[in-house]
């Protein structure tokens, strides 16, 4: 028998590093030729490492959450022959790390899964002692100023506390044995509810470290501003309702999204300066004829933005299926590095969860993001007339380092012009 040491593969792209996000085999394990042992994530995506041999499982060289360099030990395995284990370049750690569950939901969860594997800390053993006690509503306890302020403060009243102090006095350790017993809520004497004192560690790792770590740099480095207008989306929507009518069966349906992305791409044409991309450490600003448009998307396990990329020569209809391609490929976790990268500017919305106004955070190095927000209908003064409109505020966030608000409100302005005339959105 010998032993065959997996290394941490080149990714590529210049990665140097790359984060160990989950293990689907533990010390022990008999695993396949082909059989994926671990996830790793890059900036861009998570990538499934495979075992090229078949063989049981010796030791695991990392934890998820640790950030490994390309090249490093990743796994042992012991084999059939004798192995590859002199090619190896660095120990693993004496001591293989916790066995850790598999995962049970698709790879997109990755951060979810891991979450899922920690148990809350056990609660201590409540404190045994007497039932409450029933005095009557004006009998006062006896009980120091100190111990009637900590009752006061948990919303606890001293006459259903036991005294053990002389004459019944309430003593502070009464009225920890009080707080620390589990009292069903419906048995709590003051008709309130029952305590809940769980807590549980949650490692931010995977995913939600990326977005968390993303996030950071963009309020850092880029100097951001918002801008939200309304738009009177009754007659886009009338539209859109005839063309599912019409063609929804055989085209599929339209959501406002691709209309959306229109009215974006034919407001770049004359606003070049928001389709770009910074580079603030080079000082380069490069422009993009192309709108690849990223499109946020909600995850289980967090917020990704796959690309449709060439928008600018799409159909509704084409860019409706992309849309939905790509939101099924995040969803399952098959995303891959370029679907979810390159893109020249950004489109977020929450549907009918979208609120009033947002601020939403500029993807760099992109300089704009457009932010959509939910469809209401409510009065407007129209002519001196009062009639009920479709509105929907756009609440879209720039660099203002590239993007000066005068050309934001002129893009947005734009934008706003082609959704209340929509026949607008396909004039050339």
């Amino acid at each position: 028998m010998g032993t065959h040491v997996i290394k941490m593969p080149d990714i590529g792209e210049g990665i140097a590093q790359v984060e160990l996000v989950e293990w689907f085999v533990k010390v022990g394990d008999m695993v396949s030729e082909d059989q994926v042992v671990a996830d790793v994530m890059t900036d861009k995506a998570t990538v499934d490492i495979p075992s090229p041999v078949a063989g049981r499982v010796l030791a695991l060289g990392g934890q998820p959450g640790e950030v490994m360099a390309v090249g490093s030990e990743l796994i042992r395995i012991e084999v059939e022959g004798a192995g590859n284990l002199r090619e190896a370049a660095a120990p693993v750690a004496a001591e293989p790390v916790a066995e850790l569950k598999a995962p049970t939901q698709a790879r997109v969860e990755v951060a979810t899964v891991s979450v899922a594997a920690i148990k809350p800390a056990p609660k201590p053993a409540p404190t045994q002692r007497a039932a409450p006690v029933a005095r009557e509503a004006n009998e006062r306890p006896l009980a120091s100023p100190a111990v009637r302020k900590r009752a006061w403060d948990a919303g606890i009243e001293l006459r259903f506390i036991q005294g053990s102090g002389p004459a019944g006095r309430v003593l502070h350790d009464d009225l920890d044995a009080y707080l620390a017993q589990d009292t069903p809520a419906s048995a709590a004497p003051t008709g309130g509810y029952a305590q809940r004192n769980d807590e549980q560690q949650i490692p931010v790792i995977g995913l939600r470290r990326k977005i968390a770590q993303r996030m950071q740099e963009a309020k850092r480095r880029a100097a951001h501003f918002s801008y939200v207008e309304e738009v009177d989306v009754t007659a886009l929507e009338e539209l859109r309702v005839q063309l599912n009518q019409k063609w929804g069966d055989s085209r599929g349906k339209l959501t406002l999204l691709p209309f959306l992305m229109r009215a974006m791409v034919v407001a770049l044409r004359d606003f070049p300066q928001i389709n770009v991309r910074y580079d603030d450490e080079a000082q380069v600003i490069t422009r993009f004829g192309a709108a690849h448009i990223g499109v946020a998307a909600q995850s289980d396990g967090g917020l990704m933005v796959p690309v449709v990329r060439h928008a600018e020569s799409l159909t509704l209809w084409a860019a409706a299926d992309e849309i939905a391609r790509l939101a099924n490929a995040v969803r399952t976790g098959k995303a891959t590095r370029e679907e979810l990268s390159g893109s020249t500017i950004t489109l977020t919305s929450l549907g009918a969860l979208g609120g009033i106004a947002s601020t939403p955070v500029v993807n760099l190095p992109e300089v704009a993001i457009i932010g959509v927000n939910r469809i209401v209908e409510r009065p407007v003064v129209i002519k001196g007339q009062i009639v009920i409109r479709k509105m929907m505020n756009l609440s879209s966030s720039f660099d203002h380092r590239v993007v000066d608000g005068m050309d934001a409100a002129q893009f947005i302005q734009a934008m706003r012009g082609l959704l209340e005339q929509p026949a607008t959105l396909f004039l050339e």
